[in-house]
């Protein structure tokens, strides 16, 4: 699986364009609390985020085949796939593959996310400060993501 179809790069004329997030787990209660915690803004100097929810591997592959996404938020803990062995899957499958942060639950499971190759690694439960600061952090480093100067 590759993708040709380049993120939404952000530029110093759009400063705060419009951020796409994808949020997956089987747990719609999981999504939920992941879209609360890192809320539709997460820094002042971003864009307001738009959350894509999805519950299947197969919505993930689909959305990340088609580019457009700025950040994938997997859980960890899904089943029966969980978002660690998608996102190395991701990351040496996808051209231009969007950061990917992963949430679990056990802190010996951090490892683990390293090997995932996933860009950043958050907690559960999670912390609403911390979750809107890691996203605004992967995304300003590694989604191409003008900020304001």
């Amino acid at each position: 699986m590759t993708s040709s179809v380049p993120r939404n790069a952000g530029s110093a004329s759009e400063p705060h364009r419009p951020l796409h997030v994808l949020v997956f787990s089987h747990r719609p209660e999981v999504r939920e609390g992941i879209v609360s915690a890192v809320g539709r803004r997460p820094a002042p100097d971003l864009g307001r985020i738009t959350f894509t929810e999805v519950g299947t591997i197969a919505d993930v592959l689909a959305a990340a085949d088609a580019g457009g996404q700025d950040l994938l938020i997997l859980d960890g803990e899904a089943q029966p796939t969980g978002g660690m062995g998608v996102s190395r899957q991701l990351k040496n499958e996808i051209t231009d593959c969007p950061p990917i942060l992963v949430t679990v639950r056990r802190r010996d499971d951090r490892w683990l996310a390293t090997w995932s190759q996933a860009d950043a690694v958050l907690m559960h439960p999670l912390d609403p400060l911390t979750a809107a600061e890691t996203v605004a952090d992967v995304l300003r480093r590694t989604a191409g993501v003008a900020v304001r100067g």
